[in-house]
């Protein structure tokens, strides 16, 4: 066993090719020449159909240097709050605590949880309430938000939260099966969740 290990360990290591970032997208859009030639050789009266890099704008590619602004896109199934907007920084409510993203932040993914968005430009600071959703951050300063359903903290109404936050606590105690549980429960951690932030 030993042996094997360091056999393993003494193995010469393959240089790999990088592979690209999945935001350096080529400034212009590479057409599939052969996927077009065989349509057309199957359906010649037909137009091809479009692939959904035909609607996708390039990123910019990933820079040298460090951008002084953070391009954030924060999207709703129904509206865009923000499009393109340059800011200092966002704080997300992550699933694995709060995390702020400044410009230059290295890339990932983040899935979220009910809690506040913030949104830093300069002294000027925007906070959402957002119900859950994902957060893409790019490697070159740009931040794709989306949300299943947000709202503007300050238009957030403190005693109908109070009230709904009784209202499931009550169903959560006299919930009988296990689909009313988890519904009571998903109401209890989103009102707690709007209650801290309206008093923190």
């Amino acid at each position: 066993m030993l042996r094997r290990a360091t056999a393993l360990l003494t193995r010469p290591v393959i240089s790999l090719r990088a592979r690209p970032f999945s935001t350096d997208v080529s400034e212009t859009p590479v057409a599939d020449t052969s996927f077009y030639d065989a349509w057309k050789k199957v359906i010649p009266i037909i137009e091809p159909p479009h692939t959904p890099l035909t609607f996708m704008k390039p990123r910019p590619p990933t820079p040298s240097s460090i951008p002084t602004k953070l391009t954030v896109n924060f999207v709703l199934p129904y509206n865009s709050e923000l499009a393109a907007k340059e800011v200092d920084m966002v704080i997300i409510p992550a699933s694995t605590g709060h995390m702020g993203v400044l410009p230059g932040h290295v890339a990932t993914i983040a899935e979220l949880k009910p809690g506040v968005l913030s949104v830093h430009e300069g002294t000027d600071v925007t906070k959402y309430f957002i119900s859950s959703g994902f957060a893409f951050i790019h490697a070159n300063s740009y931040a794709d938000i989306i949300a299943v359903e947000a709202v503007p903290l300050d238009r957030v109404d403190a005693s109908l939260v109070q009230k709904g936050l009784a209202e499931f606590t009550q169903k959560l105690s006299s919930a009988s099966t296990d689909l009313e549980k988890a519904e009571a429960q998903i109401g209890v951690d989103v009102h707690s969740a709007l209650n801290a932030a309206l008093t923190g």
